[in-house]
């Protein structure tokens, strides 16, 4: 019998839309404050409606406008490793790291970049890694403030760029610095997509020395955790990080896996519009080859 997903880890948007009956709610209650107690009050009490939204969007983890996965639900010394913003000059030597340490990650990789580099797309899949969906031109200062449009083309171009190079449809994405506006999650719905964020992370795409990155990380491990971590940094350190982080995992028992993910055959994205991206318009689906502890085989 095929191993089966952990449920709780295949979280796509059920309700993309839900956030306009609190935005409408909201305008609502400013209305009539507006009306019954007049402009100060109104003026005050819109940007307070504006808050949450404001908040839901800037905070990496936040759930308000599409679920996140933050962690793996499971008490084993596992960790999940997941790369951003390949392919790069770094990614050969990154795969070759993980085989040293038989660990396994998910690579979130840029749609433009990944057309540049479709060799190391390849290389990723064949090496058993996840391939997954950051967006297309990966827009880092203005990703959280696109508009509905903008944020349909960054994810559908990617999700289609990396299925044609990678001979699979994603079924994972991560927002670009990790903020999802309101407009995201229809397109995450769209595509079968589940987002996934963090729980440790040791900002390598800034920082410098990888011995206090490591260290950062290593605050924040427990089983079952996200690490965040980049590949292609300008500082050029990465690669080094994660020789560090990979060592440092091996002595403290933590094992590197991808929970299981199922995989739709690489014509998903053609066929009738009836059916959504995770689903196999014919075949078996393709599988990561590592469960997640406590899944049944």
């Amino acid at each position: 019998m095929p191993r089966m997903s952990t449920p709780s880890l295949h979280r796509p948007p059920r309700h993309p839309h839900a956030w306009w009956v609190s935005l409408v709610a909201s305008q609502f209650a400013v209305a009539a404050l507006w009306m019954r107690y007049g402009a100060g009050w109104g003026v005050a009490s819109m940007f307070a409606s504006h808050a949450p939204f404001l908040w839901g969007t800037l905070r990496p983890g936040s759930h308000l406008f599409s679920p996140v996965i933050t962690r793996m639900p499971t008490d084993a010394r596992v960790v999940w490793l997941t790369i951003d913003d390949g392919p790069s000059d770094d990614t050969l030597a990154i795969l070759d790291l993980l085989d040293a340490h038989g660990a396994r990650a998910t690579f979130f990789l840029v749609g433009e970049r990944a057309e540049r580099r479709p060799e190391l797309v390849r290389e990723i899949v064949q090496r058993g890694h996840e391939v997954a969906n950051h967006s297309h031109t990966h827009p880092q200062a203005w990703f959280w403030a696109l508009g509905p449009r903008r944020m349909r083309r960054e994810i559908d171009t990617a999700q289609r760029t990396l299925t044609a190079l990678a001979g699979k449809v994603p079924r994972r994405f991560r927002a670009v610095v990790g903020m999802a506006n309101p407009f995201t999650a229809a397109p995450l719905k769209a595509h079968d997509l589940t987002r996934v964020g963090w729980g440790a992370r040791g900002f390598d795409a800034v920082a410098k020395d990888p011995a206090a990155i490591v260290a950062r990380i290593e605050r924040d491990l427990a089983p079952g955790a996200i690490v965040l971590l980049h590949e292609g940094a300008r500082h050029g350190r990465n690669v080094e990080t994660i020789a560090r982080l990979l060592a440092r995992l091996d002595v403290l028992g933590y094992r590197s896996i991808v929970p299981g993910v199922e995989y739709a055959p690489e014509d998903a994205l053609h066929r009738s519009s009836g059916q959504t991206a995770g689903q196999a318009a014919t075949g078996e689906p393709l599988r990561i080859d590592t469960p997640l502890p406590g899944e049944r085989a």
